[in-house]
C-alpha cells in the first residue's frame, strides 16, 4: 500500500490524536514503562476496523522503538547498566520478541484489551501490596543465578512483547525489582535496553510481513522521541520514589480504561 494511501484512511483529527497519544506514551514509557498501554489502545480505537492485528502492533512498534532508543541513551549516559544482567536480558528478549511477533497474527483484535487488563491488574496489585519494594537498589543474585534469572525475564516478557506489547516496560521493571532486588530507577535502565531490543525484533518480523504503516509510524515516532527524552530526564532527577508513584497512577488509570473497553466488547 502506498504510504500516503495509509494516511488517507484516517482523518486529520485522528492523526492529531494519535500523535498526541504517542508523545504521552513516550513520556510515560521513559519514566516507568508501559507507554504502549496508552499508544496501542489509541491505535486500536482509531485505525479502520478492518486493519489487521499485526498491522496495528507493527505500527505501534515503529513509534515505540524511536522513543525507547532516545530514553535508553539518556538513561545509559547517567546510570551504567550491569553487564551480567543486561546481556542475557537483551539477548533473550530479542529472541522472545521475534518468536512472539511471529505468533501475533493469530491473536484476534477483540482479545487484546482483556488479556492486557488481567496482566496489568496483577502487576498493580503486587506493587501496591509491597510499599517498600524497589525504593532501594539491593541486588540479591550474582553469577550464574543472576544470568539465568535475567535471561528468563528477557525471554518470557520478550514473547509477550512480540505477541501483544503494551506494558512490556512495566513488566520488565517489576520483574527485575521483584526477582533481582533492583531499585525502580536501576531496573528502568535495563528495561529500556531490553524493550528497545524487543521492539527492533518485532519490527523486523512485522516489516518483512508487510504489516506496518510506515508513514504513520514515523510521525508518531517523532512525538514519542520528544516525550521519551523529557520523561527520562525527569525520572533520573527525581529517582525511584517518583517512578513508583507514576507507575501506580499509570496502572490505575489504564486499568479503568481497559476495563471500559472490555465491558464494551462484551455488551
Amino acid at each position: 500500500m502506498p504510504l500516503l494511501d495509509e494516511l488517507l484512511q484516517i482523518s486529520v483529527l485522528t492523526l492529531i490524536f494519535l500523535v498526541g497519544a504517542a508523545f504521552l506514551a513516550g513520556w510515560v514509557d521513559a519514566v516507568v514503562g508501559g507507554g504502549g498501554l496508552i499508544q496501542l489502545p489509541a491505535l486500536l480505537t482509531s485505525l479502520p476496523a478492518d486493519t489487521s492485528t499485526a498491522t496495528v502492533l507493527g505500527t505501534n512498534k515503529v513509534a515505540s522503538a524511536a522513543g525507547t532508543a532516545v530514553s535508553s541513551w539518556t538513561y545509559v549516559r547517567r546510570i551504567t547498566p550491569i553487564a551480567a544482567t543486561a546481556l542475557p536480558l537483551v539477548l533473550c528478549a530479542l529472541l522472545g520478541s521475534a518468536a512472539g511477533a511471529g505468533l501475533a497474527s493469530f491473536i484476534p483484535r477483540p482479545w487484546l484489551s482483556p488479556i492486557v487488563l488481567v496482566a496489568l491488574l496483577a502487576v498493580g496489585v503486587y506493587t501496591l501490596l509491597r510499599p517498600a519494594m524497589g525504593l532501594v537498589h539491593d541486588p540479591r543474585h550474582r553469577g550464574r543465578a543472576q544470568v539465568l534469572r535475567s535471561g528468563g525475564i528477557g525471554g518470557v516478557i520478550g514473547v509477550y512483547d512480540g505477541i501483544l506489547g503494551p506494558g512490556t516496560g512495566s513488566f520488565f521493571i517489576i520483574a527485575m525489582v521483584a526477582l533481582l532486588g533492583y531499585g525502580f530507577l536501576e531496573a528502568s535502565v535495563h528495561a529500556k535496553l531490553a524493550n528497545l531490543t524487543t521492539n527492533i525484533g518485532s519490527i523486523l518480523v512485522f516489516g518483512l510481513q508487510g504489516e506496518v504503516w510506515w508513514l504513520l509510524g514515523a510521525l508518531m515516532a517523532c512525538a514519542n522521541v520528544l516525550g521519551g527524552f523529557l520523561g527520562a530526564r525527569l525520572a533520573i532527577r527525581l529517582g525511584s520514589r517518583f517512578v513508583r508513584i507514576v507507575f501506580l497512577v499509570l496502572i490505575g488509570a489504564l486499568a479503568i480504561r481497559l476495563s471500559l473497553d472490555t465491558v464494551a466488547l462484551l455488551t
